[in-house]
């Protein structure tokens, strides 16, 4: 017999998934919470499979779970695209997205492929600066959605995962173990008052390498081991490394990204949507969701 998968029944899987509950799926979706609960059952029946473990105090994804998350988003994906290319309904206009430099890869392309196949008339311009610059534009109404690096979670941001701040440098360098420290940390670095802070309160002495606030030319003064900087942990390009130090340099508080969304329509909310979904998905290798 021939089953079929219905894509709002895969759509409220995928919401689940990438909100991180039941609860906050139905508001995204307007739809009750029993209304999805339900959905989630008929799939779970209609494939004889448990996508939901629920042995626990929350809810996880089963491995057939997880493997079915795969399926459902390209589905959905595809549904989304069909309807957008073979309907007039299209939504055109611009959005200017803020990301800065060391995040951009690899989710946020992505983020603008998916974006692109379900609005392929809405134009997005996307700015890569520093957290400062960023927040900056987004509060003078220049941006309509930011991602941030911080250390805390100020008011009307959403934090979507949190990476450790690691001591990087040339591979194979010694630069680390000069005293006093070479450092290559942009003036504007929304990390160099911690990094900074952190060399103080161990007595490490430290002095400025290059004084610039492009990214390409810091990389490339620390690539060449002249010095070293702090970067997020998965975010290092090729041709640098995280340094074995063994406890030489002081370890670095950990970050936030976090996201801060604009008041707008439905091409936002999408937008806000699949940012939610690109960096959960990397930040843990078993998604867990609340019940």
């Amino acid at each position: 017999m021939i089953r079929n998968l219905d894509i709002t029944t895969l759509r409220s899987f995928v919401a689940v998934a990438d909100s991180g509950g039941v609860t906050r799926a139905a508001g995204f979706l307007h739809l009750t919470q029993s209304a999805v609960s339900m959905q989630l059952k008929r799939l779970e029946e209609l494939l004889g499979l448990e996508l939901l473990d629920r042995s626990g105090r929350g809810i996880a994804l089963t491995a057939s779970g997880e493997q079915l998350l795969v399926y459902a988003r390209r589905m959905v994906s595809l549904n989304d695209e069909v309807i957008a290319r073979l309907t007039d309904q299209a939504f055109e206009g611009e959005v200017v997205l803020g990301v800065p430099h060391d995040i951009v890869y690899p989710a946020v392309p992505r983020v603008l492929q998916q974006l692109n196949a379900a609005y392929p008339r809405v134009k997005v311009q996307l700015l890569t600066l520093n957290t400062i610059s960023l927040k900056q534009k987004f509060a003078r109404g220049e941006c309509d959605v930011i991602l941030t690096t911080e250390v805390d979670l100020p008011p009307g941001a959403e934090q979507l995962t949190t990476k450790e701040l690691l001591w990087v440098g040339a591979i194979g360098g010694s630069a680390w173990r000069k005293q006093p420290l070479d450092l290559a940390q942009g003036r504007h670095c929304i990390f160099r008052p911690m990094v900074l802070r952190a060399l103080e309160s161990a007595g490490i002495e430290w002095q400025t390498t290059v004084d610039s606030d492009s990214d390409r030319t810091l990389e490339a003064t620390v690539s060449a081991d002249l010095g070293v900087m702090a970067l997020m942990e998965g975010t290092l390009p090729p041709h640098l490394e995280m340094i074995q130090h063994g406890g030489q340099l002081p370890d670095l508080p950990a970050h936030n990204i976090n996201l801060y969304t604009a008041e707008g329509g439905e091409v936002l909310q999408t937008l806000a949507t699949l940012l939610r979904a690109a960096f959960r998905e990397t930040a843990k290798p078993r998604l867990k969701v609340a019940g």
